[in-house]
This record gives C-alpha cells, structure tokens and sequence, in this order.
C-alpha cells in the first residue's frame, strides 16, 4: 500500500499511520492506515471511489464517542466527518449534515423552540453516528424524530431513505446492514416554548451530570440493556463497579460505564468487558451484548 492516496488528493486533510487514540472518547485505538477529514459530499464521494478502484476498505467512525478501535489499528482508508456540520432549520425541520455535533442540533432546535430532540441534549455523538445506531436516552430516541436520511452506498452513490424505509430498532438501523454513510439527516420537529425546551434539557444534563462519569474518558453506556433488566444494575449487583483491567475501570459512579483511569489501551477496555460479561451471565444469568461498536484489528 502506498501514499499515492494523499498525492491523490492534496486538498482533502490526510494523513498515513494517524493513531486514532487521539480522536476517539476513550482515547485509545491503533493507528488508521490513512485517516481523512473531507469537508463536502464531493470529497467523500471522490475518496470512496478512489478507495474502491484501490481495494481500500473505508471506514467512517463518525465522532467517535460509542466506539471502541482496536490496538491493531484500523486498514485501508477511515473517513471524519466532523467538518461537515452545517445545521438549518426549515419551517419545523432541521436540516443537518452527519459531522455535525448532535449537541449542537438540540440547540438549534432549542433557538428555533422546535421540541422533540431533548432526550439528545447529553449526547455525545454526531449526527451519522445518532443515525448509524439509533442513539437514545431518556424515552427518547433518534427513531422518533428522523424523516429521512441522505447516504452515500459503498458504490458511492446518492440515495434518501425515508423513515418507514430506515429499519431503525433497539440501537440500529438499516445504515449498519448496508454500510452506508450518513450525509445528512432531516429531523422532524414539533413547535414548542423555547423557555420551556430549554429547562428539559438542563433537567436531563444536571440528571446526565449527577449519574455519569462524564469527567473520565468514555466510549459511554458500554452494554445493550438487556430485556427486562439493566446493565448497569446488573454489573453493581455482580460486585463488579471498580474492577478495573490495566488501566480501564467499571465506573465507580455508574456501573454501565467503563472509564478510563490510568492510560487504558483498548484491549485493556475489551478485557473488562469479557469479564464483566463473564461475571454476570454466571451470576445473574444473563448474557450482556455490546452497545459500544468494536472495530479494528486485533494487535501483532
């Protein structure tokens, strides 16, 4: 494999054996071969062509704040798309590209006193990546909101799908089967009291606040919650909070978290989440699946 890719495209922000524990929440993760920040659909469509025409996997990983990079890195060419974070409002819908912070969106609502995306108020994630797992939190999801979804296919193609079409489940959607990338999202909203908005949302980050270790590095609520239980209080009742592998520790302050407390690499993060799996499915008797989406080798 060669460099040609960044002669390739001298204007696209690239860069060859990037370690991308210096962009994911954890801040953990092997190197990408090549790592790219285009900045339009145009560049992401050309850089998808490219890669196909070479034989390079893409991977796109969004903000990277529900993901866990394996040490071994990640091959072939991976896509931020961070710069592309324009947001507008139409009448009772917002407009935003898949870069854009989904933080950011529900202030944009809050302004424009558009109501329905509260629940994301706390969410640390993009726009692509809400989409991509169906982020929720409090009641509330990206499901209940998403009128439709522009992508780009692995054949970098253009299409919108629109929300009956969208497949969204319990943290899915019809984007992770087909390994489309997010480029923008419409969200239909309803007309609210910006006053009124803005107090859920304060409610739901002091409750975020109060229960999260939204101080330490996070891929954030680590496991599905499992039918009729939840994670959290299961890996508590397991003894489990505080246990801690290398440097990744079952959050003291909220068992369904894993922070990382003294320079974790990703492997010590899948080594605490085997054992807590472990633990609990011989405890409790109840198998415990990743919400946090594991990519990437495994290290040499």
């Amino acid at each position: 494999m060669t460099a040609d890719i960044i002669t390739t495209f001298p204007k696209v922000k690239l860069m060859q054996n990037e370690p991308l524990s210096n962009y994911t929440n954890t801040k953990t993760g092997g190197k990408a071969d090549f790592l790219a920040f285009p900045v339009s659909l145009a560049e992401v469509q050309e850089l998808v062509i490219y890669a196909n025409k070479q034989g390079l996997p893409v991977t796109v990983i969004g903000n990277a704040s529900n993901l866990i990079v394996k040490d071994g890195g990640i091959r072939g060419l991976v896509m931020i798309l961070t710069s592309m974070n324009h947001v507008e409002v139409k009448d009772n819908e917002i407009l935003a590209e898949s870069g854009a912070s989904l933080i950011e969106v529900t202030k944009v609502a809050q302004r424009a006193s558009l109501t329905g995306l509260e629940f994301a108020a706390g969410i640390p994630g993009s726009v692509g990546g809400a989409v991509f797992m169906n982020a929720g939190a409090y009641g509330g999801e990206i499901s209940m909101v998403a009128d439709s979804v522009t992508v780009l296919t692995p054949q970098a193609t253009l299409k919108t799908i629109q929300r009956d079409e969208l497949d969204f489940g319990y943290r899915h959607s019809r984007v992770q089967d087909e390994g489309d990338i997010v480029i923008t999202a419409t969200f239909k909203l309803q007309s609210g009291n910006a006053t009124e908005i803005q107090a859920k949302m304060d409610d739901l980050n002091a409750r975020r606040a109060a229960k999260q270790p939204l101080d330490l590095p996070s891929c954030g609520s680590v496991f599905k919650r499992p039918t009729g239980y939840f994670a959290g209080k299961l890996i508590h009742d397991a003894g489990l909070q505080g246990y801690q592998f290398g440097g990744a520790q079952v959050s003291t302050k909220h068992a369904g978290f894993i922070v990382n407390v003294d320079h974790a690499t990703a492997s010590d993060y899948l080594a605490v989440i085997q054992h807590v799996q472990g633990t609990v499915l011989t405890q409790a008797g109840v198998q415990l699946e990743t919400e946090v989406r594991i990519i990437g080798e495994d290290p040499v």
